[in-house]
């Protein structure tokens, strides 16, 4: 959605608070938060359209108006217009919807866009796009002449039609490219301010660095991605460790031995979709009477 913190109504928001909470005195609270407004050079701008930016209560804010907005309308349209399967997830205002078949993601597509206008916000126009993905995404396409199935970003990761090593499909997640290239940069300009700290207190920097950028990226399918990203913060390390004197000729033998003694190794930390989703939804137990959920049946639109 285009600009969703800073379009979000007012009017309708307090009425969503006011659905579920009957205490005068916190719904009052949230109306100053929503007026607090931001400072521009100095000058105090009221707010009188969207959320505080920065603000912790914002996402807080965002959800529930979402949730009316979205979250519910979609159930519905779900359940009263959709054939096949629909799989949607949002996070804040970044949303993947998956269809079954290619009219009923046209259809929503449409009816989404009127809803976002009746409560004043605007679907992005870039970043909103109708592909073909899933397990038949690639075979179908084949079959028409097409090239490979596109492939989108979400929380960070480029999602693509792959296949297994058993030759079956398999959705596969790399970090973007742009966010690494980014964060690289952060840690270059970062070590440079470090430049002349001893090296084991750089090393043990770089480290927490490191772990953190791997506790979210360390999904399934993403072991090279993690494996790039380790070599340039390494590369990075001996680029500063020799420029901490004309005379440095620090080897890369030696850049090496403190990257395995300070930074983590690569390892897929995540457990793959399947598994997790098996543990949080018992139907997928051998002897429930439901069947298990189908990811992206029959292809996704």
């Amino acid at each position: 959605m285009v600009a969703f913190f800073d379009t979000v109504s007012h009017d309708w928001l307090i009425k969503f608070v006011e659905h579920r909470i009957a205490d005068r005195r916190l719904v009052r609270l949230i109306r100053k938060w929503l007026k607090a407004g931001v400072m521009e050079a100095g000058v105090v701008r009221p707010g009188t359209v969207g959320t505080p930016q920065g603000a912790v209560i914002s996402p807080l804010l965002a959800n529930i108006y979402l949730h009316y907005v979205l979250d519910l309308w979609a159930q519905q349209w779900r359940q009263r217009h959709a054939q096949g399967d629909v799989i949607l997830v949002r996070y804040a205002d970044d949303i993947v919807v998956g269809f079954e078949h290619q009219a009923e993601a046209e259809r929503f597509l449409a009816e989404l866009r009127e809803r976002m206008r009746a409560f004043g916000l605007t679907l992005h126009p870039e970043k909103t796009r109708l592909i073909e993905f899933g397990r038949f995404a690639a075979t179908n396409r084949r079959a028409r002449g097409l090239g490979k199935p596109e492939t989108f970003n979400f929380l960070g990761f480029t999602h693509i039609c792959g296949r297994s090593r058993r030759g079956g499909f398999q959705l596969k997640r790399k970090s973007r490219r742009d966010r690494m290239r980014t964060k690289l940069r952060a840690v270059k300009e970062a070590l440079r301010r470090r430049m002349h700290e001893p090296v084991d207190k750089q090393g043990e920097w770089l480290g927490r660095v490191v772990r953190g950028f791997f506790a979210y990226h360390a999904v399934p399918t993403n072991s090279k991605a993690l494996a790039a990203f380790g070599y340039h913060d390494t590369a990075l390390w001996l680029r500063t460790l020799r420029h901490r004197s004309q005379r440095d000729r620090t080897p890369w033998s030696r850049v090496r031995a403190l990257a395995d003694r300070w930074l983590p190794k690569p390892a897929i930390l995540h457990p793959r979709p399947e598994r997790r989703f098996a543990v949080r939804h018992p139907r997928w137990e051998p002897d429930a009477r439901i069947g298990h959920v189908r990811f992206c049946a029959g292809g996704a639109w």
